[in-house]
């Protein structure tokens, strides 16, 4: 209700102007010339209408000052009210709140999203990242300039601050699986990561930062990961340096494309019961797709690479399978996953 007053406002009150007229006019005329309820609001009409027709009855001096004084009011009403349903038709308000109000209702329907908090440079290359992994993305986005792009391209976006706890909220935090803050100031992220943590514990959170003082900030508010993207760069550059055709080969590696060696990750609880608390080797046997298992993340956290055909798979644990994207498909297919 509040989000249609905030879009129509100007409308509204041009409204209730109107309203106020119609019933000023029709008390007016019933007081000051006697009229019926009925012939009073049709002179009311007629008058603030200005079609010029003819009196329902002939006017004392008093009904005359009196018509002269509504003819004066309803004349600046009524242009304001033109002007103001004008603007919403010439300006496309009216589209854009159905465009707005649809994708609140799309919002609202989420699970298991991810927040990108930011559109600039960063955020949108994770948006991009995102979707090619089929993730449904909402964005939080301050900047009225991106408005219309984000619209234009279909995208699930809410307008506001980042760091308002009511923005989150609306863009379904407490439902969402993991946010990203891409915000250009460091303290922003600090807040946004606070408070995104405080009313979702379970929230994977990714935080971008520019100084190197506040990776341990953002990791004491509660961020998973921080990434940045000067320190990331810059260590990219130097391993094309160093080792250009291992870097150029992890590059290829990618989970989507038809193109690429694909990765994925296996996590346990996406396992079939079957396989559970069995070894690698077990897992193994029912393979058809020629996947690699390449790494696994014990309950501990422990990450082994290349492992044992004896390893458990046990609960919190992940299995890192590479494979090209037909094999991964089929792995998913034999695995019922």
């Amino acid at each position: 209700m509040f989000e249609s007053f905030k879009y129509f406002r100007n409308l509204y009150y041009a409204l209730i102007l109107i309203v106020s007229i119609v019933l000023t006019g029709t008390f007016g005329y019933m007081v000051v010339e006697s009229y019926s309820l009925l012939d009073s609001f049709y002179m009311t009409v007629i008058t603030v209408s200005t079609v010029g027709f003819k009196e329902v009855h002939p006017l004392s001096q008093e009904g005359k000052i009196f018509t002269a004084f509504l003819i004066i009011i309803s004349f600046g009403t009524f242009a304001y009210a033109v002007s103001s349903l004008s603007r919403y038709l010439i300006t496309g308000e009216i589209k854009y709140y159905y465009k707005n109000y649809k994708v609140h209702q799309e919002i609202k329907k989420l699970k298991n999203h991810v927040i990108v908090c930011g559109f600039g440079r960063n955020g949108q290359e994770a948006v991009k990242s995102l979707e090619a992994y089929g993730k449904k993305v909402v964005i939080i986005e301050r900047d009225e300039l991106a408005k219309e792009a984000l619209q234009d391209n279909g995208k699930l976006y809410i307008e506001g601050d980042a760091t308002n706890e009511d923005v989150l909220l609306k863009a379904g935090l407490d439902k969402a699986s993991a946010l990203v803050t891409t915000l250009p100031k460091d303290s922003e992220n600090v807040f946004v990561v606070l408070t995104a943590k405080e009313l979702n514990h379970d929230l994977r959170i990714i935080s971008r930062a520019t100084a190197s003082s506040s990776n341990r900030k953002l990791k004491i508010a509660g961020a998973n990961n921080v990434i940045m993207p000067d320190k990331v760069g810059g260590a990219h550059m130097a391993s094309l340096v160093v080792t250009p055709d291992i870097y150029e080969f992890l590059e290829r590696i990618s989970m989507t494309g038809q193109d690429d060696i694909n990765l994925e990750e296996l996590d346990f609880k996406n396992i079939p019961d079957d396989y559970h608390n069995n070894s690698i080797k077990q897992l193994k046997k029912h393979f058809a797709s020629n996947c690699l298992i390449i790494g696994y993340k014990g309950s501990d956290g422990q990450f082994v690479v290349n492992p044992s055909d004896d390893m458990k798979i046990v609960p919190h644990s992940k299995l890192f399978v590479l494979g090209t994207p037909d094999q991964l498909t089929n792995l998913k297919e034999e695995l019922s996953i």
